[in-house]
């Protein structure tokens, strides 16, 4: 049986909208010639792919097949391109590594740059989305790594340790927080806060947090960067929530009080995910190698 590119495109374009005219926009294809693609494409199979209704359409459990086959199908593509791209540079090797906002901007700089002098030939991009994304790309092969701190319950994917951290609260110079060794979340929910830009994995992950306990954050301002996060605070903006590895010596020098988190999910160990090693590819192996090597020792 044989798949034409065209007719895959234009099939996860259809189920992306729910609708087969604006899926056939999409890919720059006629109504009719988009329906007649999708009858042929099911012939071929033998099996219905879609359930035409009143406002549009919806995926059999066939379709539902095709679909997940067929994104793994262009990520494949994409990734075989992002190999292929750097060779026309001088670089023999590329790497796509997602990971989350505590990892892309603390370890992973140092890390990277690390590796990158010491395999010249290759080259790497770097993508941050929240843990559950990462480890989710990873576990349909849309990525081959990804460096997350959380696990996805029934994702059948390898977690290797990378660096350990914890999250912790930092307050202005002489706020009512700043004698306290430990506090619960829910008790500083009333606070105003300095956080990341909407979007960032840490951000998602501490609105989160909060509405488990039926609250909502009040956020005074959003910035782009954790280092920016604790200028805002030192001034007296507000509360951050930020990994202790964000937070340098010089803040605490000006008086930022860090305070540590009585929360078991304050424990924020970072991991480097995967799907099998055997699977990786031989830049992306030495990558995840150098990773795990930095992992801290167990006694």
């Amino acid at each position: 049986m044989r798949y034409d590119l065209v007719d895959l495109r234009l099939f996860v374009a259809i189920a992306e909208v729910g609708n087969l005219t604006r899926g056939a926009e999409r890919v720059h294809l006629a109504a009719s010639s988009a329906s007649h693609r999708v009858r042929l494409l099911e012939d071929a199979i033998g099996a219905s792919l879609l359930v035409r209704e009143a406002r549009g359409v919806r995926l059999t459990q066939a379709g539902e097949a095709l679909l997940r086959h067929a994104r793994q199908v262009f990520a494949q593509l994409e990734q075989m391109h992002a190999d292929l791209t750097p060779f026309a540079r001088g670089v023999r090797g590329h790497v796509s590594l997602w990971a989350n906002t505590h990892a892309t901007h603390t370890f992973l700089p140092d890390s990277l740059a690390a590796f990158l002098r010491q395999h010249p030939q290759v080259s790497i991009t770097l993508a941050e989305h929240t843990s559950p994304e990462v480890v989710l790309a990873v576990a349909r092969g849309e990525v081959e790594v990804g460096v997350v701190a959380d696990r996805v319950e029934g994702a059948d994917v390898q977690l290797l340790p990378y660096r350990a951290d914890t999250l912790v609260l930092i307050a202005p110079p002489g706020h009512r927080l700043a004698r306290r060794r430990r506090v619960a979340f829910q008790s500083v929910l009333q606070e105003p806060f300095v956080m990341l830009h909407a979007g960032s994995a840490i951000h998602t992950f501490t609105m989160n947090a909060a509405a488990a306990l039926g609250q909502h954050l009040e956020v005074r301002i959003q910035v782009r960067s954790f280092e920016a996060v604790c200028r805002m605070v030192s001034a007296g903006v507000g509360l951050g929530l930020v990994p202790r590895s964000a937070v340098s010596q010089a803040f605490m020098d000006a008086g930022m009080a860090v305070v540590a988190l009585d929360e078991s999910w304050a424990r924020r160990d970072l991991q480097v995910c995967i799907r099998r090693r055997e699977a990786l590819s031989p830049f992306a192996a030495a990558l995840v190698d150098s990773l795990v090597s930095e992992a801290p020792q167990r006694a």
